[in-house]
């Protein structure tokens, strides 16, 4: 079952900030980080970056929030929940990263979970090109943990990140660049085993795991990087945080509700099951 804390926000029941794109489809962005907070138990607030109108098959428009409504959404939790840890994910332009890069500065917001969203699963742009770099040189280096894919890893280093020894180095250069730490998942990867491998700069760990050969993938990489957000809300070490988030979200596939998919189902990439209990 989801984990119970009673009492007050801020005291035995922590709070998490989102910042983040809105998805009409509720299977990614603010919808699926709001649902993981609540599935791990921890009190969830967002900062609304972009309204998208998207489902299962793709996105069809994004309109970006005005940079001062963001403020005041991040101002307003920021200065009366005290939220124990904060994610971002889609951020769209350069002017939004450096906003939020000076709200999360300005505000002191601890344990900040950078999910670099650059591109939905239907391969729509959710980032302006000329924002990668913005997010590489203020977001990065703000960050206790960046969790990038694959593609992410490769715009953010400059890195061909192939193989293990890819995700290894495209990590170490990651935490170089100012990282607290970097967990590069392997979901776009090849082979029958996935490998997610994070660095902290001093000590590695991998998980591995059998692949699932699915069309239900839309919104992973926004619930794990909330349920690592949560974990740390939680006071959870990093390493057991990500842990966690990263059952959570495997189970979350295995067990898909399979919706959308146009004519027959057969195409798009549905959500995942965010009703799972975490344990």
């Amino acid at each position: 079952m989801p984990e119970h804390r009673s009492g007050l926000a801020g005291t035995e029941s922590p709070v998490a900030l989102t910042i983040a794109g809105s998805d009409s489809g509720g299977g990614a962005g603010i919808q699926a980080d709001l649902k993981t907070f609540q599935a791990f138990g921890v009190f969830g607030t967002s900062a609304i970056t972009a309204l998208t109108a998207q489902n299962t098959i793709g996105v069809r428009s994004v309109h970006a929030v005005p940079l001062r409504m963001v403020r005041d959404q991040v101002d307003a939790v920021a200065e009366d929940l005290a939220p124990r840890a904060v994610k971002s994910g889609m951020l769209a332009t350069a002017a939004l990263v450096a906003e939020v890069a000076e709200l999360i500065a300005r505000h002191g917001l601890p344990n900040y979970v950078l999910d670099p969203v650059m591109v939905a699963s239907s391969g729509d742009r959710l980032l302006d090109e000329d924002a990668e770099g913005s997010v590489a040189t203020r977001l990065v280096p703000m960050a206790t943990l960046v969790t990038p894919n694959l593609d992410e890893a490769r715009i953010l280093t400059g890195l061909p990140v192939v193989g293990e020894s890819g995700q290894r180095e495209a990590a170490r250069a990651l935490v170089e660049m100012g990282a607290g730490a970097a967990l590069v998942k392997g979901g776009h990867g090849e082979g029958s085993e996935l490998l997610d491998l994070l660095w902290d700069g001093i000590e590695e760990r991998t998980w591995r795991r059998r692949r699932i050969v699915t069309r239900n993938t839309h919104g992973t990489g926004c619930t794990l990087s909330a349920g690592i957000a949560a974990g740390l809300a939680l006071g959870r070490p990093l390493e057991a945080a990500v842990e966690r988030a990263l059952d959570y979200v495997a189970r979350a596939i295995e067990t898909a509700p399979g919706l959308g998919g146009g004519e027959g189902g057969a195409s798009g990439h549905g959500p995942v099951n965010h009703m799972i209990p975490v344990d």
